[in-house]
Parts: structure tokens; sequence; C-alpha cells
């Protein structure tokens, strides 16, 4: 069973920056997929931007130009640059694992994004 530990998350104003991290806690090279999801009040989970065990990438239209998702399988970890918030872009962010046969979520961690 992996456990997955988001942090970064945190105030910040519109235009501003914040990276996002993703902790495992056993390795993620057997992992196919890696995203970042979020979930606003009301609202449905949405998938925010995903990245293949060979660094393929996809993002949400809303994402895309603004975040960057990456990972570092030597370190267990991924991550999310998040660059020009949006008020709207506040939510709770999740990390998400994919292996065969199994599905792994963090606990989540708040971003807001308000003057």
């Amino acid at each position: 069973q992996v456990q997955l530990a988001e942090s970064g998350g945190g105030l910040v104003q519109p235009g501003g920056s914040l990276r996002l991290s993703c902790a495992a806690s056993a390795a993620i090279g057997n992992m196919a997929f890696m995203g970042w999801y979020r979930q606003a009040p009301g609202k449905e989970r949405e998938l925010v931007a995903q990245i293949s065990r060979a660094g393929s990438t996809n993002y949400a239209v809303s994402a895309r130009g603004r975040f960057t998702i990456s990972r570092e399988n030597a370190k267990n970890m991924l991550y999310l640059q998040m660059v020009s918030l949006k008020p709207e872009d506040t939510a709770v962010y999740f990390c998400n694992g994919i292996a065969p046969g199994q599905m792994y979520w963090g606990q989540g961690t708040q971003v807001t994004v308000s003057s």
C-alpha cells in the first residue's frame, strides 16, 4: 500500500505562484500514471494534470500554459508548479497514482487564490 502526502498549498494572491509536492511512501516507478486533481466546493473532482511513467504529460484546458507537472521517480516525488494563479483555481488539490490494479489518493492540500 502506497501512501501519498501532499504539501505546498496555501493562500496566494491572483497572479501568484505555488509549487505543490506529493511524497510517496514507496517507489513510484511502477506507477503508470501520476496526476493532480482538484475539487472546488460544490463541484466534482477534476483532473488538472497527469504524467506517465515515461514522462508524457496531459493537462486540463484550464491548466495549459500555467501549470507544469513533473515527477522524480528516484525520490518518489510528484510536483505541480502553478503560475499566474486565478481565483477559479481555488480548490483542494489531490495527488493521484495509478499502478497495476491499484489507485492511490492523497489527503489533499488547500489552495486559495484571493486578494
